[in-house]
């Protein structure tokens, strides 16, 4: 799945929106890649209302009325960053393309970890005191519109370690390893 080529937009990353369905280790992989980097990072599941976590905590999906709010206020942080200076990685599941373009501009790839079904169902049956439950893995991939090419993105498969993962997000996208120290 890694067979998305970054343009030289992707080269001129400065703000990484690491996307992809709950369970495919996009927490784990920005974090990491923040780290290498020493880019700010943000975890888009924290910036959810507590309406919406109520929501998919009880097993109901959110719906595009209940996402927009977030999107902006995932938006604003990704602008925040832009207008500083700041380069930094934020997490947002960003499932529809009409999602990324609240998300999109200028400096913003999104990096896709993706995975098959099966993968990212056992990760989420395997994990603990996330609220989002295992049902709604069906209903994140049936919303999910993967990236086009005309979207500036890369696609990274799921099915390695997060190690392995972070590593190819650094090395396609020619950034420079610099760890805060």
């Amino acid at each position: 799945m890694s067979e998305s080529t970054p343009t030289d937009a992707a080269l001129d990353a400065r703000v990484l929106v690491v996307m992809g369905v709950s369970g495919s280790g996009k927490s784990t992989v920005a974090a990491m890649v923040a780290e290498q980097l020493g880019w700010d990072f943000a975890e888009g599941d924290s910036m959810h209302p507590q309406s919406n976590v109520d929501k998919m905590h009880a097993g109901t999906p959110l719906t595009d009325d209940d996402r927009w709010p977030w999107l902006d206020v995932v938006a604003s942080w990704i602008r925040g960053h832009l207008a500083d200076g700041t380069p930094g990685v934020v997490t947002c599941s960003a499932l529809k393309r009409s999602y990324r373009d609240v998300l999109r501009a200028p400096g913003v790839v999104f990096v896709h970890v993706a995975g098959s079904s099966d993968l990212i169902g056992d990760r989420m049956s395997q994990r603990s005191g996330h609220f989002m439950p295992a049902s709604l893995l069906a209903s994140q991939l049936a919303t999910l519109e993967l990236p086009e090419d005309d979207e500036v993105h890369i696609t990274v498969a799921a099915d390695r370690t997060p190690d392995e993962e972070s590593a190819e997000v650094v090395e396609r996208l020619a950034l420079q390893p610099n760890p805060r120290g």
